[in-house]
Order: structure tokens, then C-alpha cells, then sequence
């Protein structure tokens, strides 16, 4: 589904991103860990069209969008919840849901208004608030939400559970298993090493613009000393 292959990216004269390669399969959840620093947001954003490539090709169903604008992107199928949410704070929880949402490119249409407040029924109870009057886990509620109303192919998110109480986090991981569960592609940016290890089915490690490790979820966190040598946890 989506396939990157040997991309460079700089931000002004620092080179960040140095040769990154993977691919994620249709229906699979894919998991990029990583300190802070390491690559991974500049990854996510040289995909989605924020920040072009310097060398190196991004691949989506077999079409390359290298450097594609990101509204053009985002109508293909990619889904993504930014690191720091992003919502529209002059908007009510219902506007900011609505405006975002379109058919899916199938005709089906599994994430109308009423499964996403089902999911998020937090956010049911307050669908006339404006989104400034959320607590931090209600606005991570309302932008996952907010990227499912698109239809996504593939759901990108950026430390989904940053900041979040421990009874917030729980429950964004909750929402996680069940959007993979629903056959959504997924890929999940996190800090809780465990956590998306237990919700993906592969991963792979950055240090320093670079893949150092991958392979099955599973087996990485059968091993501890590997991954606290490369993480430093």
C-alpha cells in the first residue's frame, strides 16, 4: 500500500532523514519508534507532503507522490493526527467532525458521525462545546475521530497519547485496537515502546535519520536488551 524507498530529506542545511526505506501492506499496522529527535515526525511530514524530499521516492498503491501537495495526498486515502492534535478551536466538537468528512472512495461509508461518537462517546456528550472548552484526551478524541471522517485507507498518528492522564491514554489505546481490528491500515508514532508494540504487527526503529531496526512487533519485544541498546529504555 504505501512504499518508501531511500528518502533524504534536509531541513535547511541539516540532514535528517538519510536513506529511510520500508513498506506497510494493505490491512497491516506498522509501528515507528524512535527517541525524540530521531527522524520520525520529519518521516511522517516528507510523506504527507509537508516538507519535499530531497532524494528518494514515496509510493502509494503504486503511484508516486513524492512532493504531491498535501490536500492532494490526504484525498488519496491517508488519514493523519497530528502531533498536537490540531483542531479548530472556534468550532464545535459536531463542526469540526462534519467538516472534515467525505465519502469513502468505495462508496461504503463505515465511519459516519454516529460510529465515530459510538467510539468516542465522550465526545457525543459534548457535541455543541467548542473545541478550546476540550481537555487534552477529549481533543485527542476529536481528532482521531476527525481523521476517520475522511475514510482513510491508512491512519497515521503522531504521539496519539502525548501529555494524556493514564485513564486517557488507556482508552486511546482501546480506540487503536479497534480501528485495527476494523482492517484499517495503521501506522502509530508513540513513546510507550510496549504499547505499540502490542498494536502493530511490525516495527521499525530510527536513530539518527536512519532505520536501524525492524521486524515483527512480536519478536521485538521478545527482546528487551536490543531495543533498550537502540532506544535507550
Amino acid at each position: 500500500m504505501l512504499a518508501v524507498d531511500d528518502l533524504h530529506t534536509y531541513l535547511g542545511d541539516s540532514h535528517i532523514l538519510r536513506g529511510v526505506s520500508f513498506e506497510l501492506p494493505a490491512g497491516s499496522a506498522l509501528g515507528l519508534l524512535g527517541r525524540n529527535g530521531m527522524g520520525k515526525t520529519t518521516l511522517i511530514r516528507s510523506m504527507l507532503g509537508y516538507v519535499r524530499p530531497r532524494a528518494g521516492r514515496v509510493r502509494w498503491l503504486g503511484t508516486d507522490i513524492t512532493g504531491h501537495l498535501p490536500e492532494r495526498i490526504t484525498r488519496l486515502g491517508l488519514g493523519y493526527v497530528p502531533e498536537g492534535r490540531g483542531i479548530f478551536p472556534n468550532l464545535s466538537v459536531r463542526e469540526n467532525l462534519l467538516m472534515a468528512a467525505r465519502p469513502a472512495a468505495d462508496g461504503a461509508s463505515p465511519w459516519t458521525l454516529e460510529r465515530v461518537l459510538e467510539t468516542f462517546p465522550r465526545l457525543a456528550e459534548r457535541l455543541s462545546h467548542g473545541g478550546q472548552q476540550l481537555s487534552g484526551g477529549e481533543q485527542q478524541m476529536l481528532a482521531i475521530g476527525r481523521a476517520l471522517m475522511t475514510h482513510p485507507r491508512l491512519l497515521i498518528l503522531d504521539e496519539a497519547t502525548e501529555g494524556l492522564a493514564p485513564l486517557v491514554v488507556a482508552e486511546i489505546w482501546r480506540v487503536i485496537a479497534l480501528i485495527r481490528a476494523s482492517g484499517l491500515s495503521t501506522l502509530v508514532v508513540d513513546r510507550n515502546i510496549r504499547a505499540v508494540l502490542a498494536h502493530t504487527d511490525r516495527a521499525l526503529v530510527m536513530e539518527k535519520g536512519r532505520v536501524v531496526m525492524s521486524g515483527e512487533s512480536a519478536a521485538l519485544a521478545a527482546d528487551p536488551a536490543a531495543m533498550a541498546q537502540v532506544l535507550g529504555v
